[in-house]
């Protein structure tokens, strides 16, 4: 399980290091918003610990504008401790928030019964089509289906949202943050035919002028 620690504090970060490698924890850093955020656009995150306040910016903000859409588990790490923020942080939908300074111990206890929730929802199954998370894997039938790497990547963003429309744009703009390649509308629609093609299954629902879904009933 994949760990990203957003916290430009170095001693907390030495100090947590230490103690998920202890745990057999593999937590990963970065200190920037920036670094986060390519880290991100790079490699698959089951969980993250973010700090409010950052040198380039502020942390609910970017929890809003941009880890909220990738559907990953966050935990806000702050010396703030105003009822208001910590409302307006669950309100958003983090999974929970840590005060400065806290227990490395309680954090950790945290940290795990997020990962064990996660790990019971990491195997999605809508008829007899199976996406493991966790794996990046898709089978019909327990058979594995072949689905390139932007194919996975676009079956991934319906799955995370079963039952909620995902809007053509989003995919557009996780496409062009995918690969750098100018795209069009027109781009959307023949990857969807593609992976369509692929699964042999009707589960996708295209919702006319808006974009698709995939309902779990």
């Amino acid at each position: 399980m994949e760990i990203l620690l957003i916290e430009d504090n170095l001693n907390i970060i030495k100090g947590l290091e230490y103690a998920f490698k202890q745990e057999n924890l593999t937590l990963n850093t970065a200190t920037t918003l920036t670094k986060a955020t390519k880290y991100l656009q790079e490699q698959q995150v089951n969980l993250i610990i973010l700090d409010i306040t950052l040198p380039d910016g502020d942390g609910i903000v970017f929890y809003q504008d941009y880890i909220q859409s990738l559907n990953i588990p966050v935990i806000f790490l702050t010396a703030k401790d105003e009822e208001e923020v910590i409302v307006n942080c669950f309100n958003l939908g983090c999974d929970d928030y840590v005060t400065k300074p806290f227990s490395t111990k309680e954090l950790l206890a945290r940290v795990k019964r997020i990962l064990l929730k996660a790990k019971q929802k990491s195997l999605i199954t809508v008829q007899n089509i199976s996406f493991d998370l966790d794996k990046m894997v898709v089978s019909k039938n327990n058979v594995k289906i072949e689905l390139t790497s932007l194919e996975l990547k676009i079956l991934q963003m319906l799955f995370l949202n079963l039952g909620k429309v995902v809007t053509r744009t989003s995919i557009l703009d996780k496409i062009w943050e995918w690969t750098g390649n100018d795209v069009d509308d027109h781009t959307v629609t023949v990857y969807l035919k593609r992976i369509r093609e692929k699964l042999g299954e009707d589960i996708i629902v295209t919702v006319k002028g808006i974009g698709y879904l995939i309902d779990e009933k």
